[in-house]
């Protein structure tokens, strides 16, 4: 899935600048996605959906992140859910965040990276077994 412009809510940590984003498919199968800033020209995160790594993943995302991204419940199934990548090494080293998944609303095009209560989802889980 492709969409020409997201707005952040608040901006990534380390980020301050940079509130608007692109997504953009890497892959012909849409696994690898590029969270492609429009604010800054060298600036881009490598995101994943959970599904196709960790099947069993269901994040509770708060209702201050449900009314911030406009998220109605009838549009609630369209919620984008992205994982942010750490490159390692190879792909062995590869990790993303659990704990502080990347919520977008397709409808609004809004977007938060969302930290997480449970403290149990690790901030960096390898993305393959």
């Amino acid at each position: 899935m492709d969409i020409p412009v997201i707005e952040l809510a608040h901006p990534m940590p380390g980020f301050p600048d940079d509130a608007r984003f692109a997504l953009v498919r890497l892959d012909e199968d849409g696994v690898l996605l590029g969270f492609r800033s429009l604010d800054s020209d060298d600036l881009q995160f490598v995101v994943v959906p959970p599904a196709p790594f960790f099947p069993d993943y269901a994040p509770v995302i708060g209702d201050d992140v449900v009314t911030e991204l406009g998220i109605e419940p009838e549009g609630a199934g369209d919620v984008l859910v992205l994982l942010v990548v750490r490159a390692g090494g190879s792909l062995a080293d590869t990790t993303v965040n659990l704990r502080a998944p990347l919520v977008v609303n397709p409808a609004t095009r809004r977007a938060s990276q969302v930290i997480l209560d449970d403290q149990d989802l690790p901030l960096a889980a390898p993305l393959v077994a």
